[in-house]
């Protein structure tokens, strides 16, 4: 008995979300077909023109634009910032900073600190753990 293993896709918008890549820009062929697990593999392996040029200069998505300008995606949408922006918009708004991404900016950076110290936090708490797990072992022998 042989197995016939099937060959997984996705559509055309997961795709172009793992290549962070807005779909809409896309070509039409990608945007109209279905992407098999290994199209995906050799786009990521061996970026085509459009791909490289799309990474390069957009337009992004709402998840790259933010990276890019180190925020979360809904500290953009209170800044006003709906729809995709290219990297030339994107390195203007840096340079503009206006006050909503300086605001955004600075509680993305308390998001972070705290994430870590709740990382640490945890990270001592389970040591604390163990270390008891181990002693409480040791007066059972």
């Amino acid at each position: 008995m042989t197995s016939h293993q099937s060959t997984q896709t996705m559509k055309p918008a997961t795709a172009a979300k793992k290549l962070g890549v807005y779909l809409e820009a896309t070509p039409a062929e990608f945007q109209e077909g279905v992407v098999s697990r290994s199209e995906l593999s050799a786009l990521q392996a061996d970026p085509p023109e459009w791909l490289q040029e799309l990474r390069r200069n957009g337009p992004h998505p709402r998840p790259v634009v933010a990276a890019k300008l180190g925020v979360s995606i809904a500290g953009l949408a209170r800044g006003g910032v709906t729809e995709p922006l290219t990297t030339e918009q994107i390195e203007a708004l840096k340079q503009e900073s206006p006050e909503w991404l300086q605001r955004e900016r600075a509680t993305q950076a308390d998001v972070r600190k705290e994430a870590v110290r709740i990382k640490e936090k945890n990270a001592e708490k389970a040591a604390k753990d163990a270390e008891r797990a181990e002693q409480d072992r040791g007066t059972r022998s």
